[in-house]
């Protein structure tokens, strides 16, 4: 069997004194597809940055392709929450790809051109190459999110993490970068972790669901997860998941009305 992607064991996370979730065991496969679902404050984006390394689990342990997860891991890929790059920020496309592939070393980048071609080949595979010479703060949002997308991919990492890589963009840039994330996937055999606060965008392409709710979790295919008794249990309240035109819908308490 190939070595997990992402492996967590007896995993424990709390912040101010309530748990988040507690003795979580995950393992992700190499180019598997997993969707992290649950409401705001469930610790979704704490999940992603124990993996990164940038904050301390409770108990437990992580590995990244059978090896401790480390600050600054280059085999792990990121891609943030979207933010809009300022007008007038002359940071370039090109730039911010190429980060992706030297931003590690210390001392001043020099580029290369085995280090230009990679980049070249990650913001072709984004379909940016129109506009990858032109300042970010010139580019639309969805824009802007392809070239972190290239940014994430371009050291062909064996994790990709992405923290509501959707969020602010319309259904139609939401459809390209789902697309573009599913494809580097399954080209490179990259394993997801894929927050959102709404599954339907990616639901065709999900292969598991991890949703975390009151310090709780389970794990399953969506047709496992998402379902009105699993999510009631979960969340300890009535929640009622509706399905429609092959879109999901989640209705209950106040914090579960998210997708």
């Amino acid at each position: 069997m190939a070595t997990p992607a992402l492996e967590i064991h007896e995993g424990a996370l709390s912040f101010g004194g309530r748990a988040l979730w507690r003795a979580l065991d995950l393992s992700v496969a190499p180019g598997e597809f997993l969707a992290v679902l649950g409401a705001n404050g469930s610790g979704k984006t704490s999940l992603l940055r124990t993996i990164l390394g940038q904050q301390p689990l409770d108990s437990g342990t992580i590995s990244v392709g059978g090896a401790p997860v480390r600050r600054g891991d280059r085999r792990i890929g990121y891609i943030p929450q979207q933010r809009i790059v300022a007008p007038g920020t002359p940071l370039r496309g090109r730039d911010l790809v190429t980060l992706g592939v030297n931003g590690h070393r210390f001392g001043l980048p020099i580029t290369s051109a085995a280090d230009r071609a990679r980049v070249d080949a990650a913001i072709a595979a984004v379909g940016a190459t129109e506009y990858a010479e032109q300042p970010m703060g010139t580019l639309s949002g969805g824009e802007q999110q392809r070239l972190r997308v290239a940014q994430a991919t371009a050291s062909d990492p064996l994790l990709l993490l992405a923290d509501e890589p959707l969020t602010s963009l319309d259904l139609a840039h939401q459809r390209g970068v789902a697309e573009l994330i599913d494809e580097q996937r399954r080209e490179n055999d990259t394993a997801v972790v894929f927050v959102t606060h709404d599954v339907n965008p990616v639901l065709g392409m999900v292969d598991r669901v991890l949703y975390l709710a009151q310090g709780r979790f389970t794990v399953g295919t969506p047709d496992e997860v998402l379902r009105s008794e699993v999510l009631s249990d979960l969340y300890g309240t009535p929640v009622e998941v509706l399905r429609r035109e092959g879109r999901v819908f989640v209705a209950g308490a106040t914090d579960v009305g998210h997708h």
